[in-house]
């Protein structure tokens, strides 16, 4: 990595503003120094790229389920080309994974080593591929068109190498180098490697030490997770190989629905040396002397795609020892042309240092609108690696020209101020701070994927899918998170799309069932409904077991929520009995409360659809919910902390019952997947759980929970990303954590407050002073908003519009006042009639 720490020194006027509600009037002695200090102590850090290493969280436990996921290579912010490495496996991978080990060797599938096709642990590279996701919890999606420079002759087709083993190369970490844009290795076949990218191309320098045997396999039916066609074309005399692969299959190993194809991607690459000579494979036979070949990989007969099944090409190239062929590649997911267009628009003639310096200085600009100043050369690599995971999803997905293939298969071109099309929604995890983040930092880019997701919805009869990869919907996980997505994108200030039509679009999904609301198609990973028996929603006040759902429980927290986003939305647009309406509608989560869940203690627990209790409760089981137990999801209610401390007996109860959640009875913490009696801050159930204190009058042991959260499970290594990264959602908890900051409410931009680990930040119009921030000062001794004193924790939306400054006095001890009283706590929203 490179690691060149410059801090650059600016001056800074203290700015004073009207006071927010709340506030009180007489600053403490101590927190005027703090103001004092701010204005003369200003440090924020400078080239801030040097601070990313794009290697942490790319290592975990061999076993997806449990790692980062995230991918290194040559991205620009939200770029549609990713380009970088698809790992092979080894015969010790595969012996610390009996599972694999066997669906491989004896069941003869394909399976990725990791999602976005990188695992740390692994030592072999079976190709570079042009696109990739980062992060993901299903294993792999995307990767398509790997490219792998060969010296070997081909000798059998490369369709019936189970892992790689022969078409592959070694590599060694320590000749290896991932920063922001570029993406460089040595292979252990005496090939060098360099990737950089733009929005919509990559380009490739492959140095061959021998040039005997030089060759590039296309290996374009490879997508990680099969393909339904392909097809590869090698044009001696123009040196290009061009082509298309149909993919999709999307976690389609965990059930039927999206064993299916939905995007085609189409490239073309051009290469500066000669071919000399091309070859060809289909499934298992070798096509020598062959220019073109056709066949996908298919996706099995359990969603897992059959060794010796899949179509490529390989070129020969006419080089010099120690020679460098480049490679330019651009990609459209509308047409070849397109794919051309886009090569020649954003490529030119421009050198690879040209590419790869413009896409590290927009990686800079991007990345410097979150300011910060520290000394911790070890925390900034955290915060801003973990910043820069947050800056991948969504992805462009329009051409240069505004073309894009929409959710009906059809070609559409971008209209209106609409600026660029995205895709790659990752609804059920980004809905919880990573939009909000993209949005506070670009609101031309939320309005944009906002519109994104309007345009998919029209697309689709209506339904806004919750979890879209390219051109389709593929219904995985639970929950209606694009109603929440589209208020927050409102809240947080991207109004530069049709928001009327996204209302009327959402009002109708959240009042009239539709047919596959009524329906179990896909069912329950892929459920196809938006709002999964919402006749059941409506009947009963809760979705029950024996619902259209992934588990009823888990499904009418997440449908409170967005019912919850809805009613401020509307209330935003002055529609005041829609907004009464679905604030009511957001207190259904009371109805799956059960107070006699055990002997001793209530949870939300799963209602059959006569109103009894489901049987067998365990609410320390992590089968009964979606990703978590009752024992987690039962503080994932962000709109009414109120109403959950009066349920569960009180605040002195409510706030015991999380140190019981976040601790055991011996005091040690429990933050990192132990048993489902405790948090799991690394999933999405929990990661509100820490900031559920406030509502108890004890802020300090938010204070006290995110700070120990951000210290054991962030780390400045490969291993740092503590469970999958979701597309960057776990990073933009990681960002506004330190922050200090949270944006708990679906629908609100208000934020809830902790102690930020910087001295001083500035992201959007807030300002952040911490002078005393450390890693022992973590409790909040003193605030001040704008210059006036407050024992609040938590800010409204005043931000959004205006200049905020908050000036945070840090202590070791906690000031148990702040937060404490009832006026001081963030509000809760009750329903205003009884259920």
């Amino acid at each position: 990595m490179i690691h060149n720490k410059k801090v650059k020194h600016l001056a800074v006027l203290s700015l004073s503003y009207a006071v927010l509600a709340g506030c009180e009037k007489a600053p403490t002695e101590s927190s005027q120094s703090a103001k004092e200090q701010a204005k003369t102590e200003v440090n924020y850090v400078s080239e801030v790229v040097s601070y990313v290493d794009p290697l942490i969280g790319t290592k975990g436990p061999f076993n997806h389920r449990q790692a980062g996921n995230v991918t290194p290579g040559a991205v620009v912010p939200f770029g549609m080309f990713n380009f970088g490495p698809e790992h092979a496996y080894t015969q010790d991978l595969l012996a610390e994974s009996e599972g694999i080990s066997k669906k491989i060797l004896k069941e003869h599938k394909r399976v990725p080593v990791s999602p976005g096709g990188y695992n740390y642990q692994a030592s072999r590279v079976k190709g570079f591929s042009f696109t990739r996701l980062s992060g993901t919890g299903c294993l792999g999606a995307s990767g398509d068109i790997p490219v792998m420079p060969f010296t070997k002759d081909v000798t059998f087709s490369p369709a019936t190498d189970p892992i790689n083993g022969y078409y592959s190369a070694g590599f060694s970490h320590d000749n290896e180098t991932a920063i922001p844009g570029y993406y460089q290795v040595g292979l252990d076949n005496g090939v060098n490697v360099e990737l950089a990218a733009t929005t919509r191309t990559g380009i490739a320098n492959f140095t061959f030490e021998q040039a005997t045997n030089a060759k590039l396999l296309f290996r374009t039916s490879y997508s990680q997770l099969g393909s339904g066609d392909a097809y590869t074309k090698v044009d001696k005399e123009k040196g290009e190989v061009t082509g298309y692969v149909t993919s999709g299959n999307f976690c389609g190993y965990l059930g039927e629905y999206n064993r299916r194809d939905y995007y085609t991607l189409h490239f073309v690459a051009k290469l500066d040396k000669a071919i000399t000579g091309s070859g060809a494979w289909k499934d298992n036979q070798i096509l020598k002397d062959k220019a073109s070949s056709k066949g996908g990989m298919g996706y099995g007969d359990n969603g897992w795609p059959d060794i010796g099944q899949g179509s490529g090409v390989w070129v020969n190239l006419d080089l010099n020892d120690g020679e460098t062929v480049q490679m330019r590649v651009g990609i459209s997911y509308v047409s070849l042309e397109n794919a051309r267009e886009n090569l020649k628009v954003e490529q030119a003639e421009h050198s690879f240092a040209d590419v790869k310096n413009k896409s590290q200085r927009t990686w800079e600009e991007e990345l410097s609108k979150v300011k910060v100043a520290s000394n911790d050369t070890s925390q900034l690599r955290v915060f801003y690696t973990a910043l820069y995971h947050s800056l991948f999803h969504p992805n462009v997905f329009s051409d240069v020209n505004g073309q894009y293939t929409g959710f009906d298969q059809a070609v559409h071109t971008v209209s209106g101020t609409q600026k660029m099309q995205y895709a790659n929604f990752s609804g059920w995890d980004v809905y919880r701070s990573q939009l909000q983040l993209v949005t506070l930092l670009d609101k031309r880019r939320g309005s944009d994927i906002a519109q994104s997701l309007l345009n998919q919805a029209n697309q689709f009869n209506g339904i806004w899918d919750r979890w879209t990869h390219n051109a389709g919907p593929t219904g995985v996980m639970s929950g209606d998170p694009s109603t929440i997505a589209i208020a927050n994108f409102v809240a947080f200030g991207a109004s530069d799309f049709d928001v009327s039509g996204a209302y009327t679009s959402l009002h109708k999904a959240a009042t009239q069932p539709t047919e596959f609301d009524l329906s179990n198609i896909g069912c329950p990973v892929f459920c196809r409904g938006q709002k999964p028996s919402l006749d059941e929603w409506q009947k009963l006040g809760y979705i029950s077991d024996q619902s259209n759902s992934w588990e009823g429980a888990s499904e009418t927290l997440e449908q409170a929520s967005s019912y919850f986003s809805l009613s401020q939305f509307a209330e935003r647009l002055g529609k005041t009995e829609d907004a009464a309406r679905f604030v009511n509608e957001a207190g259904y989560w009371r109805n799956i409360y059960n107070p006699a869940a055990t002997d001793s203690l209530g949870y939300i627990q799963g209602r059959n659809d006569d109103q009894t209790w489901k049987e067998k409760f365990d609410p320390f089981s992590g089968h009964l919910f979606v990703e978590g137990s009752p024992a987690q999801y039962l503080w994932m209610i962000p709109h009414d902390g109120a109403g959950l401390a009066k349920i569960l007996g009180g605040e002195e109860a409510m706030s015991q019952r999380l140190d019981s959640h976040f601790r055991k009875p011996d005091g040690s913490w429990v933050l990192y997947r132990d048993s489902a009696e405790f948090s799991d801050v690394s999933n999405q159930p929990s990661i509100l759980s820490p900031w559920m204190y406030l509502h108890t009058g004890d802020a300090y042991k938010t204070q006290q929970t995110v700070r120990e959260t951000m210290k054991q499970l962030w780390l400045d290594a490969p291993d740092g990303i503590p469970g999958q990264d979701d597309l960057g959602q776990m990073s933009s908890w990681y960002v506004f954590s330190s922050l200090g900051l949270y944006p708990k409410y679906p629908g609100r931009a208000d934020l809830v407050l902790s102690s930020p680990q910087f001295s001083k930040a500035q992201i959007g119009k807030l300002t952040i002073n911490a002078p005393n921030a450390s890693g022992d000062h973590i409790y909040i001794d003193s605030l001040e908003v704008n210059g006036t004193k407050t024992l609040n924790s938590w800010i409204d939306e005043s931000y959004i519009n205006k200049p905020v400054t908050l000036d945070f006095t840090l202590s070791t001890e906690p000031n148990k006042a702040f937060g404490k009283a009832v006026e001081n706590r963030p509000p809760s929203y009750e329903p205003t009639t009884r259920l």
